[in-house]
């Protein structure tokens, strides 16, 4: 059984530029995913961006009990993908769902023809956009813990912005 919970909160999403070199020196996904950097937007423009909205909706998802990090990933942008459309269909159409970590809705991305094959569904990591997870977690009064070993299961978040 995967556990989530839903924390609405004021907006203060932290974006640190650091965040992105992570990204670069440290994930096998740098410049595979379409939804990752260096393909995403910058830090700075999401900083432009999350001045046009108000409240964010963080969603912990886990620790899971589900195998294999690819399932978990893609089970993390399906959610985000239906809490964004189902914010839309309900008069919030700028709402906008960030996920965690890089997409993997598609086995091998399609990234040397630019062009994704779900569009649709598929969404950046807050990462990505240079979103300190860990500081925008904690200023929620929430906890996110380094995960040290293989042994330990990892807890995610999603944000899906809203006006």
């Amino acid at each position: 059984m995967e556990h989530r919970k839903l924390f609405p909160y004021r907006l203060k999403v932290v974006v640190r530029d650091w965040v992105r070199l992570k990204c670069k020196y440290g994930c096998s996904s740098y410049g595979k995913r379409l939804t990752c950097p260096p393909y995403s937007p910058t830090p700075e423009e999401m900083r432009r961006v999350l001045k046009e909205y108000e409240i964010g909706l963080l969603v912990k998802f886990g620790p899971s009990v589900i195998e294999g990090g690819a399932r978990e990933g893609v089970n993390v942008h399906e959610v985000m993908f239906k809490l964004e459309r189902a914010a839309f269909l309900r008069g919030y159409y700028p709402a906008f769902g960030l996920a965690c970590g890089p997409c993997t809705l598609c086995p091998e991305c399609n990234v040397e023809r630019g062009i994704c094959r779900k569009p649709h569904m598929a969404r950046p990591s807050m990462e990505a956009y240079g979103i300190d997870v860990y500081a925008t977690v904690k200023d929620v009064g929430l906890e996110l813990r380094v995960v040290t070993s293989y042994d330990q299961r990892p807890t995610y978040f999603g944000l899906l912005l809203l006006t």
